[in-house]
């Protein structure tokens, strides 16, 4: 079976310094660019992450602070991956969670404005979860009768993303191939901003999904208490979901003007 696309879709990976999207890094990102008429193209890059990777973490991934040390920065990278996948869906194993976001950040600090609302996204790792509840190492065995011998390598683990979602077009009828409506199928929740700190509610207004205002509309709370813009614009909340924030305040703003 073959994906049935309308435009590109890049199956990416990350290997990184750690799993807090706003202050950790990459070390290692793998894209699998699909395109329409069955090519693929594929691309994998060491990355310095100019910090320190934890050696609990470099047991997992094998990639080590000297391994790194004299490769480019993301930076240095960041035109030439945006370049790759700038025209294209977007997908991988836990990507909405983890992947995409992190990825938004590294975009977003080396000045690009990244961004999905051209694109959408889908999150194998959802469609699994929603059909067998397991890991990605379980689903390679279970879908594809394979063993995933080099787990955590960026390029086996895209490559064998790919390959799964290919085995659960297969296996599920129900799942239509079709990206836009994978992308609905493997979609969670409704965010704004990637990490999930910015909901719509069910009047389809942007509303907080944490802390002391959970649940409230954003509009509300910044008319309410000014003060917390400022206070997330300087806490450690990722870039992201600043800009989205600042993005609602602006509208609201603009529209008053009007």
């Amino acid at each position: 079976m073959e994906l049935q696309l309308t435009k590109p879709i890049c199956f990416f990976d990350l290997e990184t310094t750690g799993t807090n999207v706003a202050k950790d890094r990459i070390v290692e990102i793998s894209v699998l660019k699909i395109f329409p008429n069955g090519n693929k193209e594929s691309k994998t890059w060491l990355v310095n992450p100019e910090m320190e990777i934890p050696q609990n973490v470099v047991a997992i991934h094998g990639i080590s602070n000297e391994k790194v040390a004299n490769e480019p920065t993301f930076k240095e990278l960041s035109k030439e991956i945006y370049n790759l996948i700038k025209d294209s869906d977007l997908g991988g194993f836990n990507s909405d969670r983890f992947d995409i976001p992190l990825l938004a950040e590294e975009m977003l600090r080396a000045e690009i404005d990244f961004d999905m609302k051209n694109r959408v996204s889908v999150d194998v790792q959802t469609i699994f979860h929603k059909m067998e509840k397991r890991t990605l190492g379980a689903a390679y065995a279970f879908y594809c009768n394979k063993d995933l011998t080099d787990a955590h390598s960026a390029e086996a683990d895209t490559l064998a993303t790919y390959e799964v979602l290919l085995s659960q077009l297969d296996r599920y009828p129900e799942l239509e191939n079709n990206i836009k409506k994978l992308s609905e199928f493997s979609t969670r929740r409704q965010s704004l901003d990637f990490a999930g700190f910015i909901i719509l509610d069910e009047d389809e207004d942007a509303a907080f999904s944490f802390g002391k205002h959970k649940g409230k509309k954003v509009h509300e709370v910044l008319d309410k208490e000014p003060g917390y813009f400022g206070w997330i614009l300087n806490a450690d909340f990722p870039l992201y979901t600043k800009k989205v924030l600042t993005q609602i305040k602006l509208s609201k703003f603009n529209n008053k003007l009007g």
